[in-house]
């Protein structure tokens, strides 16, 4: 990365990693909506058999996870970045060839790896291109590209496979990957970036979690657990209270909210310190899902997912950068997987738990139950921030826990 201008945070190399974030993400949540019904269509399975498609990517992705750190260590983060971008996308070829259920499972634990490395390694280099005090601001800008395959990725896949055959979808995807490993090579890491120096030995704890990090992760945990009930159950929902038609509305307020608000709390981050920017977050957050327990109609969902897109819009990045600016610099791959080993296993746990409750309370029980664990986020997020010492080490508006 050049060094000739340490303010700015649109430099060349950065875009060149948030155009390549957007493109795996793009193809994840493309495959996330539309192998559940390619398994059902094509392969003819059950439901329970759709659903272990995205099961199964998420598990290995959170096997990985803890590795993430210590494989950017002994590579480097820029092999790191071309060879798990260069995985993914052989991955994303070989569904054009898979017509068996089995070889499909064993294709997409095989495709979660890549995710996982992939995903952890190109944070961590944004993380470092992002000058010092502007780090809430630049990481939030690069988490918009995560929140725009959210919504291009589902639209494009449903709308493509109304036209054109399964395999003609995977290929093209795999296409839009060739792009992001293209961009690969044109992000530079400085050499203090590089591979650290390690004396042999057994693999440690340390090795594969950064401790520092937990804290802020933890927290990450809890808010995930309640999004979780967003990802999983708001299409089931609304189909119940008779308004399924206008969930792809919901999740273009939901974008769009995300989008408008993040370049002013990533500054406000950055100016006024995290706390100025999550305690806010967290309280809409939880006033939009009781909101959404409560919806009966189109124009109550629409305003329960736009407080819900200002809320857990601005808690993800800020997360994030907490997670790394508690750990070196050098640490900044083992911060980035040990804060998405506790955000996803929040997806994972809460998506199991959320549904049990779902089957027997209800679906308006579980967006209170998920209010509910917002307001216990809000606590547990005061403690652990009140045992760290970013207090002491508030230097140009960043905050360190």
């Amino acid at each position: 990365m050049s060094h000739s201008n340490q303010t700015s945070i649109w430099t060349r190399p950065f875009f060149m990693a948030l155009v390549n974030n957007f493109f795996i993400f793009l193809v994840f949540y493309s495959l996330l909506t539309v192998l559940p019904l390619y398994v059902i269509d094509e392969l003819h399975g059950t439901e329970g058999e759709a659903g272990l498609a995205t099961t199964i990517f998420l598990l290995s992705a959170i096997i990985i996870r803890p590795f993430s750190g210590k494989i950017i260590e002994l590579l480097g983060k820029k092999k790191t970045l071309i060879i798990s971008v260069m995985f993914f996308g052989i991955s994303s070829f070989i569904y054009f060839w898979v017509n068996d259920f089995y070889l499909l499972m064993g294709l997409r634990f095989f495709h979660g790896i890549w995710f996982s490395i992939g995903t952890t390694v190109l944070v961590a280099i944004a993380a470092d291109m992002i000058p010092p005090h502007r780090k809430g601001e630049g990481l939030g800008y690069f988490a918009m590209s995560m929140n725009l395959a959210v919504v291009v990725g589902p639209f494009i896949s449903l709308a493509l496979i109304q036209w054109v055959a399964y395999s003609t979808l995977f290929m093209s995807l795999s296409f839009v990957i060739v792009i992001g490993f293209l961009c690969s090579f044109g992000i530079q890491v400085s050499e203090d970036d590089g591979v650290e120096a390690k004396t042999p030995g057994r693999l440690t704890f340390k090795d594969l979690i950064e401790v520092k990090a937990i804290p802020i992760s933890l927290v990450g945990f809890l808010t995930s657990f309640a999004y979780s009930g967003i990802m999983s159950f708001i299409s089931v929902y609304a189909k119940s209270v008779g308004i399924f038609e206008s969930v792809s509305l919901f999740f273009v307020v939901f974008a769009a909210a995300m989008l408008l608000s993040r370049p002013y709390t990533g500054r406000l981050y950055d100016r006024s310190g995290p706390n100025a920017v999550i305690y806010p977050s967290l309280i809409i957050f939880a006033i939009g899902l009781i909101l959404l327990s409560i919806a009966q109609s189109v124009l109550l969902l629409l305003i329960a997912g736009t407080l819900i897109g200002l809320g857990y819009g601005a808690l993800l990045p800020s997360f994030q950068t907490m997670s790394i600016q508690a750990a070196p610099k050098r640490r900044t791959g083992h911060a980035t997987a040990t804060f998405f080993i506790f955000y996803d296993l929040g997806i994972a746990v809460g998506s199991f738990v959320l549904g049990v409750v779902s089957s027997q309370f209800g679906f308006s029980a579980l967006y209170i139950i998920c209010s509910g664990m917002i307001f216990v986020t809000i606590v547990v997020y005061k403690v652990v921030t009140k045992r760290g010492n970013h207090n002491k080490n508030q230097k140009a508006g960043v905050l360190e826990l």
